[in-house]
């Protein structure tokens, strides 16, 4: 087994706010039929592979655990439940559209929606997780099954140096640990939902 550590990115599969542009932060959406669909087709492409992988950890939102567990259940590793890996918690914002986002607070509603968690914040609770997660699995290879904003907010925080602009529902993007560095190996890949069967 290697001394490095790798974490594999998900970002859940796709649900009927994502396909409506409806923001979720916080609110607990179920995958729709095509993310679960999306699941299936990066699970077969993960149990294809080579690599091996140790287990998932996964938000407790139930669209991203139930990718977690279809994960899980096809490679025939264990599953793990995070709390620290939940999406940014949107406030306000949360079951709207941009539309209605820009017409309520202006282009820049990032900056102005009552209730919403800081980038500080999510990166405190994100590289908490990091720390403890790899100090308790070296060398290992685990499945980190989480939501875009956090994910944008992480790839920030480890200082990859990768475009966080728009991470796709069921994208993998892979990081290795060298000493306190995390180096990208694959980002935002989608390849499995192009043209793998299931």
């Amino acid at each position: 087994m290697s001394s490095k550590m790798r974490m594999g990115w998900v970002r859940h599969g796709l649900t009927s706010w994502n396909k409506a542009g409806k923001i979720q932060g916080l609110t607990d959406i179920p995958l729709s039929a095509e993310g679960k669909m999306q699941a299936h087709r990066l699970a077969y492409r993960l149990a294809a592979e080579s690599r091996v992988w140790h287990g998932v950890v996964c938000s407790d939102l139930q669209r991203a655990a139930k990718t977690g567990e279809i994960l899980a259940e096809r490679l025939g590793i264990p599953l793990l439940t995070d709390g620290r890996l939940r999406e940014r918690g949107f406030g306000e914002a949360e079951g709207t559209t941009e539309a209605e986002r820009i017409a309520r607070w202006g282009t820049n509603w990032r900056g102005n929606v009552p209730g919403q968690e800081t980038d500080a914040q999510i990166r405190e609770r994100g590289l908490a997780f990091v720390e403890e997660f790899s100090s308790r699995h070296p060398g290992e290879n685990w499945l980190v099954v989480t939501h875009g904003s956090f994910l944008a907010q992480m790839l920030q925080a480890l200082k990859t140096g990768v475009d966080d602009s728009h991470i796709a529902n069921l994208s993998l993007t892979i990081l290795e640990r060298e000493e306190d560095r995390w180096i990208p190996i694959l980002h935002n890949c989608t390849a499995h939902l192009n043209d793998q069967p299931v």
